[in-house]
């Protein structure tokens, strides 16, 4: 009897069950990947939208008698429509041509090492075959020796120390001896660099723009050593094919803002080398530690705005989970920050006389209304697609999953791409950036290449094709000031 009540009982549950099932086939789950690549399509997409947008508006605005004046030729890109070739055209499509076909296989199984030597090697050769697409001196040696730069001022600075005391009082416009544009805009910390220069018999434009490009391509030995040193060697091997063909190399040949970019991301490797350091108990911590602090510190004496990397800064620090670093590094840092007090220049009086300084010029005509959002447009541009794709990856993966939620674990490609992310909000929302960001963001920009790591390896060519893209249609297309 109670066997047959459980026949049928199985029976009835059958038969339910095949009633619940649908009559048609049923359709095959989408895979996650192909829907995680339709969303890098969806995120690329939009920034080209933004990028066409922001082309078309700075075209309205740039007609005859419109009324606004946005102070960029080839706006968002600051420079000049003027389609061209040059004698670095067909070096650069060669170089892009080899990191794209063998990129990807050497870096994941070259030693490590001798990686970042060739991957430091490949980024001098992309930077200077973008470089000498203009030609090698409005294109490279003539970048930094205009009357608005830094150089002009260096045959005039014989005495460095009066020079520190009365820094301050020569920022503002429309007074006897006042800085140019660029030494104005900026702490004293980068003059002193292109004045030291020339005491050691460097002087001149070829060899301040030849320490720009040596300084910034630094970021692909840095940024890849960062992300290996806190534990993500593999995600550090995948991204350096894209530091190396960044479309921001255009402006790492050549402006200051690369050795500035050159110089932190320097400076943030030496943090997580510190951590590493304590975590496995070398003696050479505390020495490295303090290091980082006095190469930052710097950092701060090169542009105001590098403060913004302390968000950066911090978050290596907090993933290399050794505290002691910051002890050191602060430590490193409060001695440049005494040298340069001791000296006479006192940075938070330079950063409110600079404020003043930057609405006395172009910036008080340039309409905050559009520039607050070009500036994004034309970051995307720097970054390239495969970065904006990645960048889609790393904010997916941090808010709109559950792992996020329920891990206890913190992973350093996402927190660093969420770091750089929240510098160039704060930069973009301050109103002192508007245009020239696609080298003012350099040192912000660089931290967001952690991201192309996500995209999946498969892809990684068609991806690396892209970046070269737009550095070679923006580099041809449009004469760019740096």
């Amino acid at each position: 009897m109670a066997g047959s009540v459980k026949v049928r009982v199985m029976s009835e549950s059958t038969s339910a069950a095949r009633l619940a099932e649908p009559s048609g086939p049923v359709p095959a789950a989408e895979p996650p990947e192909r829907r995680r690549y339709r969303g890098d399509l969806i995120a690329v997409g939009a920034a080209v939208v933004l990028v066409a947008v922001a082309v078309a508006v700075g075209i309205y605005y740039n007609r005859p008698n419109s009324g606004v004046i946005i102070w960029a030729q080839s706006a968002p890109v600051y420079g000049t429509w003027l389609p061209h070739v040059g004698s670095g055209s067909a070096f650069a499509v060669l170089t892009a041509l080899a990191v794209i076909t063998w990129g990807p296989a050497l870096a994941a199984r070259l030693p490590w090492r001798r990686l970042l030597v060739v991957g430091y090697a490949a980024s001098l050769c992309w930077t200077m075959s973008l470089a000498l697409i203009d030609g090698w001196t409005r294109g490279f040696t003539g970048r930094i020796t205009t009357d608005y730069e830094y150089l002009h001022e260096v045959p005039g600075i014989t005495d460095i120390p009066y020079m520190l005391r009365t820094f301050s009082s020569r920022i503002l416009d429309f007074q006897p001896h006042s800085w140019t544009t660029h030494v104005s805009g900026h702490p004293p910390g980068i003059t002193l660099l292109f004045v030291w220069l020339d005491r050691i018999g460097l002087g001149g434009g070829a060899w301040a723009s030849t320490a720009c490009v040596v300084f910034g391509c630094l970021i692909v030995v840095a940024v890849p050593a960062t992300l290996s040193l806190l534990g993500r060697r593999e995600a550090a091997r995948a991204m350096l094919p894209f530091a190396v063909l960044t479309p921001g190399a255009i402006w790492i040949g050549a402006s200051a803002d690369a050795l500035f970019a050159g110089w932190t991301s320097t400076g943030i490797a030496l943090l997580a080398l510190a951590a590493h350091g304590f975590t496995t108990r070398r003696r050479y911590a505390w020495p490295v530690a303090l290091l980082s602090g006095l190469v930052l510190g710097y950092g701060v004496y090169l542009s105001y705005g590098l403060f913004l990397l302390g968000l950066v800064a911090l978050a290596v620090v907090f993933l290399g989970r050794q505290w002691r670093v910051l002890a050191g590094a602060v430590a490193g840092a409060l001695v440049v920050v005494a040298v340069f007090t001791l000296a006479g220049f006192w940075w938070v009086d330079g950063y409110h006389l600079l404020v003043q300084r930057y609405y006395q010029g172009i910036a008080a005509a340039r309409p905050y209304s559009y520039w607050v959002w070009a500036d994004l447009a034309v970051t995307a541009i720097a970054v390239g697609p495969a970065v904006v794709a990645g960048t889609r990856r790393a904010v997916a993966d941090t808010f709109l999953t559950r792992q996020w939620r329920r891990s206890v674990t913190w992973e350093p490609v996402l927190i660093i791409v969420f770091a750089a992310l929240l510098t160039i909000v704060f930069a973009d929302l301050s109103g002192l950036s508007k245009a020239e960001v696609e080298r003012i963001w350099l040192p912000f920009a660089v931290w967001l290449l952690p991201g192309t790591s996500l995209l999946p390896p498969v892809s990684r060519r068609w991806w690396l094709a892209s970046q070269a893209l737009v550095a070679l249609l923006v580099n041809h297309l449009i004469l760019t000031v740096w």
